[in-house]
């Protein structure tokens, strides 16, 4: 058979041990090696920053899943200040939270930078009570009585 020039190796391209470069064991540069560790310190910066965290699919105002959707909804029921942050738009985000929480599903809520859940436990403390109360807790912002009755202006 004709073989593409491109595609033919040479003796050259034969290491000493006798192997194709190609079936040798890669290296890791040193940019993959750090890509895990560099995730993990920007997590922990957003962490740092604000109370309540959400890593979720798409925005708060557009949430690409029903999940996402629904933990926005309750995080607006409650009236707690958050943050989100959208995995879709950052591959080395979406695996690295997950890596970060060992929890392997988004959205991701996390306060006072330690993880709480994802959807169901998020929806579950909803319904006890016992999220707001974890909101108030942990000094996130939550609206005071005077501002949920008042009108908008």
């Amino acid at each position: 058979g004709l073989v593409h020039p491109s595609t033919a190796r040479s003796r050259a391209d034969v290491d000493a041990s006798g192997s194709d470069p190609d079936f040798l064991p890669q290296k890791r540069t040193s940019s993959q090696a750090d890509s895990g560790s560099a995730i993990e310190d920007r997590i922990r910066a957003d962490l740092e920053r604000d109370a309540v965290v959400l890593y979720m699919k798409g925005l708060p105002s557009q949430p690409q899943c029903g999940f996402s959707l629904r933990t926005v909804q309750i995080l607006r029921a409650v009236g707690v200040q958050f943050r989100a942050f959208n995995v879709l738009a950052n591959q080395d985000l979406r695996e690295g939270i997950k890596r970060f929480s060992s929890w392997p599903t988004i959205p991701q809520l996390f306060v006072k930078g330690e993880f709480v859940g994802g959807c169901d436990i998020v929806e579950e403390m909803y319904r006890d009570g016992s999220l707001a109360k974890l909101f108030t807790d942990s000094g996130a912002v939550m609206p005071s009585q005077d501002e949920k009755e008042a009108p908008a202006k």
